[in-house]
């Protein structure tokens, strides 16, 4: 992890890779924030207590300590996302590179938006497409036969919708031969939780386009598995 300094006030994760300390990941990210500047709200409109993201982010250009508030607040959610997608030995460095990024950045961030998960998932997800041929590698080595902690996960969150027997390996030989920007996009949508709309403005895309990608991969997947694999339905739409 780069050193820490006044001047880059990223932090350690504080418990092990991809597991939270204290608050549940996410917890803060999933409030529904007023507008920027002011305290976030939960779900049922009543204050969270806690800053937006654009305010923390605001905040830390003239006291740049309270940048490490947004660290704490998503880097484990982007580490397991990461873990996910790359296995454990790069993810360290793309969640801390990440920050360091989004912290040179923080000038430039638009305050207009309160939720910062979509640009810094953007920020990850450009880093991890220096890792592409690892991550394909990794795939096709679980389609060959085997488990593997980068796809379990993913398994997991649509057993339901998969056919038992060789599910893991259909599936990361099918997620491997897409396309990367599709990969991409299924990722997002599945296992980061961001809605299309997020997804396009982590990818600087349009909506319509992430909608496209997501309607070839349902093809593509069912052709793979069959009727009953579908990564992720129309309901989750945002």
């Amino acid at each position: 992890m780069p050193t820490t300094s006044r001047s880059s006030p990223v932090r350690p994760l504080p418990a092990p890779p991809g597991e939270p300390a204290g608050t549940p990941a996410g917890e803060h990210a999933r409030a529904v924030p007023d507008a920027a500047g002011e305290p976030s709200r939960d779900a049922a409109g009543e204050p969270s207590g806690e800053p937006t993201d654009a305010a923390l982010i605001a905040a830390s250009r003239s006291d740049p300590e309270r940048f490490a508030a947004l660290f704490r607040r998503h880097a484990p959610a982007i580490m397991r996302y990461t873990v996910r997608r790359l296995g454990q030995d790069p993810a360290e460095d793309i969640v801390a590179e990440t920050f360091l990024v989004a912290f040179r950045r923080r000038a430039a961030y638009d305050a207009e938006r309160p939720d910062a998960r979509p640009w810094l998932y953007g920020i990850a997800t450009n880093l991890i497409r220096r890792h592409r041929r690892a991550e394909v590698r990794a795939l096709r080595a679980l389609a060959r036969g085997g488990t593997d902690p980068v796809t379990e996960p993913f398994t997991d969150a649509v057993e339901d919708r998969v056919h038992a027997g060789a599910r893991s390996q259909a599936l990361a030989g099918a997620i491997a031969a897409l396309p990367a920007a599709q990969r991409e996009v299924l990722l997002l949508v599945t296992w980061a939780g961001l809605t299309y709309d997020e997804v396009a403005e982590a990818l600087g895309v349009p909506s319509g386009t992430v909608r496209s990608r997501m309607n070839r991969i349902r093809r593509k997947l069912r052709g793979a598995l069959g009727d009953a694999a579908d990564p992720h339905r129309e309901a989750n739409d945002g």
